[in-house]
């Protein structure tokens, strides 16, 4: 007879298991945004210490993915998720139990890790268990947790830090985390491959390691030099790293963490380019807006959360029309026109200084999730329309590999890029002259969203003359700073509309459908109906 699948009960709550994950991972990405200000007084954190705690979380994330995809193929796909599961939740506790911010992001780090791991193998659990529409429909459950994640994400943040405190955003996750774990334990079933490669452990170890070098030379530019022994080392380092990489890659062909064969189809080079810059644009544009909003603004947390409302609606209701539109609307006119959305966005910026409400960064906000509601969706469809249904997982693990590099390369560059504008801009001011050799701590202090407590530690005499001149210095790196953001937006905008090709794509990409990927349940399954015909 033939073997049936598994009860929709079970289908369902692998769909609830698998959604309240990738939420908690997704807003984890966002909720520490409006945290940034009382995580740096707690821990007496600098920038760049502070961009450490997204840094650190992105980093691990990409250099995870694939390989946790690979893995849990090979080892068994519940297995692992709730491996992934236990690391997160018990990495959120160390966060928020976290006194200094070396520990801190020391555990933001091995929080990511967990987050790579159920990313990863969180679609490939519904993909085992969910077929036909059937299919469609918990994909749209999963993207919507994605989205409600980032769009909630400052909102969250805000409440839990005006609350009961920053630790808490971390907190949050343990009962909800082991309440999951228990679930998934009970509830989800075990699948894998029937034939799968070994992990590259090698070439996942080369990529971390000049990935995190790279960042790390970006992120200590301004304090070390950036022509330092220190910091040549780290190029060195990066460099010999992404070279043996390639070369691991070239060596195990298919089964390398990345296929490099996926590199020769033109509309996956481009988007990965267009994911990678258009993360690095957008993310630390949020990284630095939402500082400007509670230093030079004086907004607090929750104020801060309250402003990026418009952002997240933007985002969320765009996101909705948009999964209907690339079924008629080519690929490269939706993702050209949401990074030109993205650059005029980050530019409008431009609107806000020191003495304006918050309201003049408000169409800067609506077209910011207006540009991210086209841009995601799309970005997802294609990652897994590029290639026949078989390699559609190795595609998108690669695209979302870009996503989160585009996330910490980003911060690394533009985080340094603002430190190094808001401490020249300092330098010039009045206030500067007058303090002398003490001018370069303020300057720090200034960029790190200190302002006020750099003002006190001028002097009741200078005090007023710091905190003009100081919200002068934080607005012109943060206006230049979003300047920069937005040449890469254009960048971006500039490779969609010249290299992305609907002709490109496997046909599996238009039907708005999620592509079947074989298992070993279903080929037993089939070996099933084989021998059922054969009897009759």
């Amino acid at each position: 007879m033939t073997m049936l699948r598994p009860p929709g009960a079970l289908r369902w709550w692998t769909l609830a298991v698998v959604s309240v994950g990738t939420f908690m991972l997704m807003l984890d990405l966002s909720v520490v945004a409006v945290a940034l200000p009382g995580i740096r007084g707690d821990l007496h954190a600098s920038f760049s210490e502070m961009q450490w705690v997204f840094d650190a979380y992105a980093l691990t994330l990409a250099a995870f993915l694939v390989i946790s995809g690979s893995l849990a193929d090979r080892r068994g796909r519940r297995l692992v998720f709730v491996i992934g599961l236990v690391v997160f939740t018990a990495a959120s506790l160390a966060c928020g139990l976290a006194g200094s911010i070396e520990v801190l992001n020391i555990s933001r780090g091995v929080q990511g890790v967990g987050a790579a791991i159920m990313f990863a193998v969180g679609p490939a659990l519904l993909g085992h268990e969910f077929h036909g529409k059937e299919r469609a429909a918990a994909f749209s459950v999963f993207g919507a947790a994605v989205g409600i994640a980032a769009a909630t994400g400052p909102l969250i943040g805000g409440a839990l830090t005006s609350g009961p405190g920053w630790r808490w955003i971390f907190f949050l996750n343990v009962p909800v985390g082991l309440a999951t774990l228990l679930v998934a334990v009970r509830r989800l079933r075990e699948s894998r491959l029937a034939h799968s490669a070994a992990p590259d452990f090698a070439g996942m170890a080369v990529f971390t390691v000049a990935l995190a070098a790279l960042v790390l030379a970006i992120v200590r530019g301004n304090t070390d030099g950036w022509f330092s022994a220190t910091n040549i080392t780290l190029y060195v380092v990066a460099a010999v790293g992404l070279i043996a990489f390639l070369v691991l890659a070239r060596a195990r062909g298919e089964n390398a963490m990345m296929d490099l064969r996926m590199f020769r189809n033109r509309t996956f080079v481009a988007l990965c380019a267009v994911t990678f810059l258009a993360n690095a644009a957008g993310l630390p544009a949020i990284f630095i807006e939402t500082s400007y909003l509670q230093n030079v603004l004086d907004n607090s947390a929750w104020e801060a959360g309250l402003r990026f409302l418009p952002l997240s609606l933007a985002m969320f209701v765009l996101g909705a029309v948009t999964g209907a539109l690339t079924n008629k609307v080519p690929f490269r006119i939706i993702m050209g026109v949401s990074q030109l959305a993205l650059a005029g966005a980050l530019l409008l910026t431009h609107r806000s200084g020191p003495g304006d409400s918050w309201t003049a960064l408000l169409p800067s906000l609506l077209v910011t999730g207006a540009a991210f509601g086209l841009f995601q969706p799309t970005r997802a469809a294609l990652a897994i329309g590029v290639a026949e249904p078989a390699k559609a997982g190795v595609a998108s693990g690669i695209n979302e590999t870009f996503q989160q590099v585009g996330v910490a390369l980003g911060i690394a560059v533009a985080g340094a890029f603002f430190e190094n504008r808001v401490a020249d801009t300092f330098a010039r001011s009045d206030a500067a002259a007058t303090l002398g050799d003490k001018s370069h701590d303020v300057a720090s202090a200034i960029s790190a969203g200190a302002i006020e407590p750099a003002a006190r530690s001028a002097g009741p005499a200078l005090r007023e003359q710091v905190l003009v001149d100081g919200r002068h210095a934080f607005t012109e790196g943060f206006h230049q700073a979003m300047t920069l953001c937005a040449a890469m937006a254009f960048t971006a905008a500039v490779i969609a509309f010249a290299f992305l090709r609907n002709k490109d794509l496997h046909e599996s990409a238009l039907t708005g459908v999620p592509p079947d990927l074989p298992d070993e349940d279903d080929a037993a399954d089939e070996r099933a109906d084989s021998r059922t015909k054969t009897a009759s």
